[in-house]
């Protein structure tokens, strides 16, 4: 059987990284592995960029951004920003962020909406 599930890895720096999983659990939790570990090691100097004639503060700059498509329409996935924060969402072009309920964190959040149930 082919893998039914893509996840594709996008660096500030252009570096890019795709991988297939034959399901969509396995995915997520590659997803997770992999940006958790950018996250807790993001080095990067919190400095204010600028473009476009605006000011971003670190937490509104994505570091790295981790994208899950795949059989069923599945579109989701999850940004570091510069601060290390792990935002997670739905959608590909627009993004849908997604709001953690009580007791949860932003991939427990992703595993609900996908309808994965707790790790």
């Amino acid at each position: 059987m082919a893998a039914a599930f893509r996840m594709i890895i996008r660096r500030r720096d252009g570096e890019t990284d795709k991988r297939r999983f034959p399901t969509l659990g396995a995915a997520v939790d590659e997803l997770e592995t992999e940006l958790r570990s950018v996250a807790t090691v993001l080095t990067r100097s919190p400095r204010i960029e600028r473009a476009l004639g605006r000011d971003y503060e670190p937490g509104e700059q994505v570091a790295v951004r981790g994208e899950l498509r795949g059989r069923g329409g599945v579109r989701a996935g999850a940004d570091v920003r510069g601060d290390g924060t792990v935002v997670t969402f739905t959608g590909v072009i627009r993004r849908r962020p997604l709001e953690p309920r009580d007791g949860e964190d932003p991939w427990a959040a992703l595993r609900r909406e996908l309808g994965l149930g707790a790790r």
